[in-house]
């Protein structure tokens, strides 16, 4: 805890700066963007820290009383803003008490100081973004927001209700961690997909590939693979799309083990870093070889978040995990995986978080481990290529089996050198 009164006075008078800082940048935003009106502006924000910060050194007890007064004049303020300028918004209120709890932050202690930067920046930002904000909030359709509510409440609501042992009835299995991989493998796609949305539909094909393979890059894969079949010429830009899809579940798979399991990363990222290497190379030089920019929407993708596909992916990373673990007691390495290779081909984020979370209770070594989810990488990676073959036309197939098989093979080798 940071003692104003009995600190060196340097170290006050930064922290009032800091504070006055905080409360220039959210005023001077507030004023260029005119959302303030006569209300408050650049030089009223700055104001509104500094009485905070005051008000926190020489009367903390009475600080919430400070707050309280402050209210006072900041309620007339705003109805006569309301009265004169007929607007009626809340945000510039909002972020005037904001403001004054930030400069009183700066004076709380070290943390509270530097959080009340970081808070400070996000505000800004938030505040200087209206209108992209506004625009996106108008794009979203209902079955989107439905989708939204529904994420939060099993984010927010179901996880924290869910015991958070291992129950012998679910044969060991731990209820709350299992539903926890639920929300964050659901929670990569859902941010992903926000992402594309924001940016509109005018995205390029690059960005195409990379959000729908966060959000599913089988989905990608299928959807590309429809566009050739109706328009075959279109099959090197669809190529790409499903290549830079299927490369991103590299680093995604990366992203789950930095969760799950961090100290299984260094031994991951070796293998999983070259085939991303490898697969961008590929999928630059796809790009290049297009000369276009033409963009192509995946279309068929949907809010990733609907609740039975998340059941069922409940379901299936219980039934991987505990499958993976059963093989390994009976047939050791070669369980494992053989697990993996037939997990992967329907999806390779169960065994990934499986083989960390396995690895980090020490069921099995951490080469088995990254061998594994390697295996499941790959196999996953051998199912675009056969959609892309099977679903769209042979020379969509052939140039994805190509590239993707360029990339297996790097992995593979890497796997050969660190054995």
């Amino acid at each position: 805890m940071f003692d104003p009164l009995t600190a060196p006075f340097v170290d006050v008078l930064w922290r009032l700066l800091v504070a006055l800082g905080l409360g220039a940048l959210v005023g001077l935003e507030r004023e260029q963007s005119e959302s303030g009106g006569k209300f408050a502006g650049s030089r009223t924000f700055p104001l509104f820290a500094l009485y905070g910060a005051l008000v926190f050194i020489f009367f903390r007890s009475a600080f919430p009383v400070a707050l309280g007064l402050l209210i006072v004049p900041l309620t007339v303020a705003y109805v006569a803003k309301v009265w004169y300028e007929g607007d009626i918004g809340l945000t510039t209120l909002v972020a005037a008490l904001l403001t004054t709890l930030l400069g009183a932050m700066t004076m709380h202690s070290d943390r509270g100081a530097t959080l009340a930067v970081v808070v400070g920046g996000v505000v800004t930002i938030l505040l200087s973004v209206k209108e992209p904000i506004h625009t996106f909030a108008d794009q979203i359709e209902e079955h989107e927001r439905r989708a939204s509510a529904k994420f939060i409440l099993v984010a927010l609501v179901v996880l924290p209700a869910l015991p958070d042992r291992s129950m012998d009835v679910l044969y060991g299995l731990n209820p709350r961690f299992v539903w926890l991989m639920v929300v964050f493998v659901s929670g990569l796609g859902f941010v992903a997909y926000l992402l594309g949305r924001f940016l509109g539909p005018e995205r390029g094909i690059a960005l195409t590939g990379v959000i729908g393979g966060f959000v599913s890059s089988t989905a990608t894969t299928v959807s590309m693979a429809g566009k050739t079949a109706e328009n075959e010429t279109l099959y090197r830009i669809c190529g790409f799309a499903v290549v830079t899809a299927s490369v991103v579940m590299f680093p995604r798979a990366l992203v789950e083990v930095s969760v799950v399991n961090p100290q299984l990363l260094p031994s991951v990222a070796l293998p999983l870093g070259v085939m991303t290497a490898v697969g961008a190379v590929s999928a630059a030089f796809l790009y290049w070889w297009t000369a276009t920019t033409e963009t192509v929407e995946v279309d068929e993708l949907k809010n990733p978040f609907r609740l039975q596909p998340a059941l069922v992916f409940g379901a299936v990373f219980a039934v991987v995990l505990l499958v993976s673990e059963s093989a390994n007691e009976w047939l050791g390495a070669s369980g494992v995986y053989a697990t993996a290779f037939f997990s992967g081909l329907a999806d390779v984020d169960a065994m990934t978080i499986t083989l960390s979370r396995l690895a980090a209770k020490g069921t099995v070594s951490t080469e088995v481990a990254t061998t594994g989810i390697v295996i499941a990488a790959i196999a996953n990676t051998f199912v675009k290529a056969v959609l892309a073959l099977f679903l769209g036309t042979y020379r969509l197939g052939r140039l994805v089996a190509v590239v993707l098989g360029v990339v297996v093979l790097s992995g593979v080798a890497v796997l050969f050198l660190i054995a």
